[in-house]
């Protein structure tokens, strides 16, 4: 079928849509997307192999857009496969169209969310992985690469991995067009520059004329032949490729041409067949690897007044949560023994994957693997998530289904400084679309959290801690996400305590302490902080005189502004404090920064002896 296609006329036919689509929105990188038509053509009309009505099923190979503003070849390719209408690509940046400006899963054909350059590869390399070792399927991951995006790290640590998993399913095609949005790439046109840096990681390379069928299709037969390593084909073209007032031409990036130089364009492509659609093979029907979970693998339970670090409850009952539902994969970065994902390998070693220091990679093969049916759960510490912040941005973008859990949190760490406190999580993971923030404060609520987490579509962060607490609630005791636990009250309650992990077992402290004193204080655990509880608050508004938020964050960003958005937006005129990190904590015992923050319960009460 492949071989009676005429690949030189296919990617004609791309081009056409790609500058008749870009024209009709006014906007958009045509010459960007004209460059990789040929290359892209041959591998969708010749190698790719997919079931075009089910872009879902496990079968498909899966190709991913890196190079997220060649959108318009995307979906250029779609439209010469028949699989959508020239109309649908017409719409191209239109309000309410899935032929968005870069591609997200708005469109069923779109993998994943990219766009924000070099995260395509790493999302590649967790589809890749899936297939390779979870599904075992025969199925290949292509990833589309700008020579641009190249100079991004992420990139870098998805090729060293890929690498070490000896991912022979994992094909990347970087497109050296030469231009950059402002300027030349580092490299140019030195296709052998990219070539020797990318082969010095053990991947097999190739460097070909992308504009020559004939080369291009021996480029992808010899790669489709290593069966040992990840291959990178670097294909050498020129930007507006086709077009000889665009082709190799600087200043066009992200222009999409008048009506008048449209065609002229179009004059230049001369009679392009717009009938006859490209034909893509069909994959055979492999059958999914599966296991079957085990229902009696009971969740951990801990004795009221247990002490275990949340971190360390978080371990114990993700290795449950696997046992149960093999969908779940672990993922750390070289923390696992402090994280504690670590007890995954010991029940479940084939649903851990070790991804190294480099968290932007492990994000990226989170959205992959999420993208793919699993539950990925990536661990580190909280201050190093922030490296990765625009991954798990563009993860919400992506629809993806991640666990995300950050330990070593606020000052009660300790010793090790600053540089190892994560301090700013909360704020930042309260601010990405969509998502839900849980800090469970003892062993007994962190396994009921992290195991209300796999039922939560979307990004669900979990903050866990570094010193041990002691088991405050049941081990029966429920906690539904958007909830919050009441722990003091009375009808006398004077201030209302916010508090949530340490905090919260200081806060209790200082509310036996207050009461001795004559005060009564209300103590809230704000577990869920995003869903937050709004209706317990604003009824501790109503009924005491002040909200106290005692948190081991930033002052900034923190569960104190959350607090404080749902009581602004209330009638009440109770006001909300905050009692949190704000100054720059040094190396010291848990105990002596928390007394320095005044996050001590002996602190709590002086503040609260002001307040009242």
């Amino acid at each position: 079928m492949a071989e009676n296609q005429d690949f030189q006329k296919l990617a004609a036919r791309v081009r056409h849509h790609i500058l008749t689509s870009t024209s009709a929105a006014g906007s958009g990188h045509p010459t960007s997307s004209m460059s990789a038509a040929d290359v892209m053509t041959v591998l969708y009309f010749k190698y790719l192999k997919m079931i075009g009505d089910q872009p879902e099923n496990p079968n498909n190979d899966r190709v991913i857009f890196s190079k997220g503003h060649a959108a318009p070849l995307l979906y250029s390719l779609y439209a010469t496969a028949g699989l959508v209408t020239v109309d649908e690509i017409h719409s191209l940046r239109k309000h309410g169209s899935p032929f968005q400006g870069h591609p997200t899963p708005a469109l069923p054909f779109v993998e994943a969310a990219t766009g924000s350059l070099g995260q395509g590869l790493s999302i590649g390399l967790g589809q890749a992985i899936n297939a390779k070792f979870l599904d075992k399927v025969p199925c290949q991951t292509y990833v589309l690469l700008g020579d641009g995006e190249m100079a991004e790290g992420s990139v870098w640590e998805a090729i060293q991995l890929a690498a070490h998993y000896k991912l022979a399913n994992l094909t990347g095609i970087i497109d050296v067009n030469r231009y950059g949005q402002s300027q030349e790439t580092m490299y140019g046109s030195d296709g052998d520059a990219y070539a020797k840096r990318v082969a010095a990681f053990g991947w097999h390379t190739e460097v070909f004329d992308g504009h020559d069928i004939k080369a291009i299709d021996q480029a992808l037969a010899n790669a489709a032949k290593v069966t040992d390593r990840p291959k990178m084909l670097v294909a050498i073209t020129d930007k507006g490729h086709g077009v000889s007032f665009l082709s190799a031409k600087a200043g066009w990036h992200g222009k999409a041409l008048d009506d008048a130089k449209l065609q002229e364009a179009l004059a230049e492509l001369g009679d392009v067949d717009l009938e006859t659609n490209g034909q893509i093979e069909k994959p055979a029907q492999n059958q999914v690897a599966s296991k079957a979970g085990d229902p009696s693998a009971a969740l951990p339970t801990y004795e009221l007044g247990e002490k275990l670090a949340t971190r360390k409850a978080y371990g114990l009952a993700l290795a449950q949560l696997v046992k149960q539902n093999p969908n779940i994969v672990a993922l750390d970065g070289d923390t696992k023994n402090s994280t504690f994902a670590e007890d995954v390998t010991k029940t479940s070693p084939d649903n851990f994957f070790e991804m190294f220091i480099a968290e932007q990679n492990m994000a990226g093969v989170a959205v992959g693997l999420a993208r793919r049916g699993k539950i990925p759960f990536a661990s580190s510490f909280a201050a190093f998530w922030s490296r990765a912040y625009d991954q798990w941005r563009m993860a919400a973008v992506s629809q993806a289904n991640v666990k995300i859990a950050g330990s070593h949190v606020g000052v009660s760490i300790g010793e090790d400084g600053p540089s190892q406190m994560g301090l700013e999580d909360i704020s930042m993971f309260r601010a990405i679309y969509g998502s839900t923030v849980v800090y469970p404060s003892d062993p007994n609520s962190a396994t009921k959290l992290v195991a209300a987490a796999v039922d939560r579509p979307g990004v669900v962060y979990i903050r866990t801690s570094r010193p041990a607490t002691p088991a405050i609630y049941d081990a029966q005791e429920e906690f539904p996400i958007g909830g919050s636990k009441t722990l003091r009250s009375s009808d006398a309650d004077q201030i209302t305590l916010v508090g949530a992990g340490v905090t919260l077992h200081e806060c209790l402290a200082a509310a036996t302490t207050l009461k001795a004193q004559g005060i009564t204080a209300r103590v809230i655990d704000c577990y869920s902080v995003k869903p937050i509880d709004a209706a317990t608050l604003e009824k501790a508004a109503q009924e005491t005189q002040a909200i106290l938020v005692v948190e081991d964050h930033w002052v900034d960003g923190g569960i104190g502004d959350a607090v404080a958005a749902v009581i602004a937006a209330t009638s009440s005129a109770t006001p909300v404090l905050k009692q949190a990190v704000d100054f720059l904590p040094g190396s010291g015992a848990p105990r002596e920064l928390l007394d320095e923050a005044g996050l001590t319960a002996e602190k709590i009460v002086e503040r609260v002896q002001s307040i009242i």
